[in-house]
């Protein structure tokens, strides 16, 4: 039997995520306590490696990336989901080394959920930042976590980007 997703469904428009492109505050919505974040598309982003270079761009993933199999590598790359230095290639381009290469996810991110709770700033200087870390809130994007964390939460929230260093005091009991 299927578990039901715990997202709510309505107004969920699918929204685009890229490093270049960071968390917002119409990301999120926040219902009975739970932090939901509207699901999204994601472009992986690699770099080829001297050992790629010289292979078929379906041969890179199909040898590279086996959690997929060749067919899904032959359509994504039609399709245009993969994507070398911005452009849409043909199943037979040979890879060069360095070459930025994009896998844009066919089907959207669902984050898990958590807790809705503020994040309070307990101090500030201009090289560090102190915060209450709410419980169930990763830190940094990892796993399937990209928005729903400390850094996403504060980037949507306070528009404070980039963040490289964050002091985390664990408090009980700050609402």
């Amino acid at each position: 039997m299927k578990r039901k997703r715990n997202e709510p469904e309505e107004n969920m428009e699918i929204v685009w995520q890229s490093p270049a492109n960071p968390p917002q505050r119409h990301d999120y919505i926040i219902r009975d306590g739970i932090r939901y974040v509207r699901p999204y598309y994601f472009e992986f982003i690699s770099h080829a490696k001297n050992r790629w270079a010289g292979k078929t761009i379906v041969d890179l993933f199909a040898d590279e990336f086996k959690g997929r199999d060749r067919d899904y590598y032959v359509s994504a790359v039609k399709a245009g989901r993969i994507q070398v230095d911005g452009q849409i290639v043909p199943i037979s381009y040979v890879v060069r080394s360095s070459q930025k290469i994009s896998h844009f996810l066919h089907s959207c991110r669902h984050e898990p959920p958590v807790m809705a709770r503020d994040i309070h700033i307990l101090h500030s200087e201009p090289d560090v930042l102190t915060v209450c870390k709410p419980a169930s809130v990763p830190v940094h994007p990892c796993g399937q976590y990209r928005k729903n964390t400390i850094v996403g939460i504060l980037q949507a929230e306070y528009d404070l980007a980039p963040l490289f260093r964050i002091l985390l005091f664990l408090g009980l009991g700050i609402n």
